[in-house]
Parts: structure tokens; C-alpha cells; sequence
């Protein structure tokens, strides 16, 4: 039996869209027939949980077939040993594991990082996102240094290497990027590009700024399950995109035996 690929959402700035992308990748690869697990560390907000909750309660109202990524146990009071025996005991089981973590700098987040095989951060396009990974010069807007994210990232990769695992693949994902063309949103992909090759992460197109992925979290759906039998959301242009940058992130975190059929994800 082999060992699941750990794809960890992590930022320490709120709102970012982890669970969004989190949600979505899990089940855009568990409608690839893959065996999905998912683990949520933000125990405050508990919002994957409640994503998944949501879907199986969905399901059985309205009795359609939806792929279903399993949510995996976890022993909040054991913290980070208790992630580390959960993923032991889940790995063999699993193509992959699926991790969202809060917001912030937790024992159980950084127990998380430690674990990713891919490390996907939501990044949201501005500038007081961008400080999480690294400093500016206020006038040149040239890169001063790594900030406090990117030096945790580094400290993740570090323990890695020690303990023999393969090399962290880092994702930045750029998200509720702007459409209009502006100085700031130019600035700020130059920025993203020259600490991309300083520190060694790769940078992949995120989801914009669409009101359905809220909409429907109530019924713990995503936009690859419209349309839905009862549900009163008819698939606009709009919905069309975003089922497009689902796909479009799929391919760029290129997963081991994962690349995403376009049909099979338009079915």
C-alpha cells in the first residue's frame, strides 16, 4: 500500500480563501475517483467541517450522487502527536489527504505545514497579503527580505530535508485577482515573480472574486456539482469561470497521477 500526497492550505492571514480552494480541490479530485481525506486544524471556525457536514446533509435530502471526501478524525486535545497518528493511520488508505489550517500561527498549523507534500497559499492580490511574505521598500517596491510566512515556510522545509522526506512543493495561489488592468495589480505580480525565484515557490492562478462560492457553502456544494436538481441556481457565465479556474488550479499544482480530465471535472 503506498503513502497518501498531503496537500496542506495554509496562510496566516484570515480570509485568503483557504477553505474555498481546500473544498474544492478535495472534491475536484475525488470526482477523479481518488480516495479523499480531508482534516481540518482551524477548530475555532471549523468551516471544512461544516462544508463536509453541509454536503452529506445535502445529499440525503435531495438524493444525489455527490463524490464525498471523507473527513478525518482528529483528537484536538492530543495536538500536533495526535495529527501525526491520525496521517499515519490514514495515509495507506488515501490517494490523498487534504489539510485546511486557520489563520494563524498554531501549534496544530505548524504541525500541518510540517506535514505537506504540496503547500498551497491563497494569497488575496494586495499588498497587505503580500506582507506576509515578504518586506518592501515603501518607494522602489523592490524586495527587502522574506517576512514571517516565508520564514516558516522555510523552517518547514528545513525539518524536511532533515528527516529525509521529499522537497516541499510551494504553490502561491493569486486570488480575487482585479480584471482592469492597474499599476498596483502590475506592481504587486512583479513583486509576487522576483520573490518567487529568490525563495523557490511557484505561483498559480486562483479563483476570483464570485459570490457563488459563498452561496453555496450552506449546501456544502461546490461549483464542479452544478447544476443541482432542486436548487435554484441556474449556471450563468459567471459559474462557467469558475468551474474553468477549478480546473486551471488542478493542472498547476500538477499532483502525482492526478491531472484532472477536463471531462470528467465538466461532467
Amino acid at each position: 500500500m503506498g503513502r497518501a500526497h498531503i496537500i496542506v492550505f495554509g496562510n496566516e492571514k484570515g480570509g485568503s480563501g483557504k477553505t474555498t480552494a481546500a473544498i474544492h480541490v478535495a472534491v475536484a479530485l475525488a470526482r477523479e475517483r481518488k480516495r479523499v481525506g480531508v482534516i481540518d486544524l482551524d477548530v475555532r471556525q471549523c468551516s471544512l467541517i461544516r462544508h463536509i457536514g453541509n454536503r452529506a446533509e445535502w445529499a440525503k435530502r435531495s438524493g444525489c450522487d455527490l463524490a464525498m471526501p471523507e473527513l478525518l478524525a482528529l483528537d484536538v486535545a492530543g495536538g500536533a502527536d495526535s495529527l501525526s497518528q491520525s496521517l499515519t493511520m490514514a495515509s495507506p488508505h488515501f490517494d490523498f489527504i487534504v489539510i485546511d489550517t486557520p489563520g494563524a500561527d498554531t501549534p496544530l498549523s505548524r504541525a500541518g505545514h510540517a506535514a505537506a507534500d504540496t503547500l498551497v497559499t491563497p494569497l488575496n492580490d494586495s499588498f497587505l497579503d503580500f506582507d506576509l511574505l515578504a518586506r518592501i521598500d515603501p518607494t522602489t517596491f523592490d524586495i527587502k527580505g522574506p517576512s514571517i510566512y516565508s520564514d516558516f515556510v522555510w523552517d518547514c522545509r528545513k525539518r524536511r530535508l532533515m528527516a529525509l522526506k521529499p522537497a516541499l512543493d510551494w504553490v502561491v495561489m493569486r486570488n480575487r485577482v482585479s480584471s482592469t488592468e492597474a499599476r498596483n495589480k502590475k506592481r504587486l505580480a512583479n513583486a509576487i515573480g522576483a520573490l518567487a525565484s529568490r525563495i523557490g515557490f511557484r505561483v498559480a492562478a486562483g479563483f476570483g472574486d464570485r459570490v457563488i462560492f459563498r452561496e453555496l457553502f450552506p449546501m456544502g456544494l461546490t461549483v464542479l456539482d452544478l447544476p443541482q436538481p432542486g436548487l435554484s441556481i441556474s449556471t450563468s457565465m459567471s459559474h462557467l469561470a469558475a468551474r474553468q479556474e477549478v480546473r486551471e488550479l488542478l493542472n498547476a499544482l500538477k499532483l502525482p497521477e492526478s491531472v484532472p480530465r477536463v471531462e470528467a471535472l465538466a461532467g
